[in-house]
């Protein structure tokens, strides 16, 4: 009975000959070895060898010379920080003059809703120098550069 799952024996593949290239692996390198060492075999046949009867010579000390370069890449040097510090002693001299006080019955010919608008402080050194700090907002010389926390109070610190 013969079935799917039956043994039978398996045929063989056909001979191949190896190929030519398979032959060449082992030729060439043994001619290439062969090459080398009948060169360095002939190498041996100078002077020295032709005459094997004559006397030894005497060794003498001969100079050796050896020189060492070492080359290296040059880097740029940085250029020199030249920093200059000049201590300058300012005198601030600030003149603050007040305007009158507008009466509350009469009218004036300035609408624009201001009170002291004509006093201005750079910083708060400049107020305080006037004895005007701590400024709050809405007073003469008030300016949102003064207040750093916007807390409604210029200079406060």
């Amino acid at each position: 009975m013969t079935g799917p799952y039956t043994t039978a024996p398996m045929p063989q593949p056909p001979f191949r000959p190896a190929p030519k290239w398979a032959r060449k692996r082992y030729v060439l390198p043994a001619l290439a070895l062969a090459f080398f060492l009948g060169i360095g075999a002939g190498g041996a046949s100078g002077d020295d060898s032709k005459n094997t009867a004559a006397a030894p010579k005497a060794a003498s000390p001969q100079p050796t010379v050896t020189v060492t370069t070492t080359a290296r890449a040059k880097e740029p040097e940085p250029a020199p920080t030249v920093t200059a510090t000049k201590t300058v002693k300012v005198k601030v001299t600030t003149t603050v003059t007040a305007t009158p006080a507008a009466d509350p019955g009469s009218a004036s010919d300035d609408d624009s809703g201001s009170s002291g608008g004509d006093v201005y402080y750079a910083n708060c050194t400049e107020a305080r120098a006037a004895g005007a700090a701590p400024i709050h907002r809405g007073e003469p010389g008030y300016a949102s550069h003064l207040d750093r926390d916007n807390d409604g109070v210029g200079c406060d610190s």
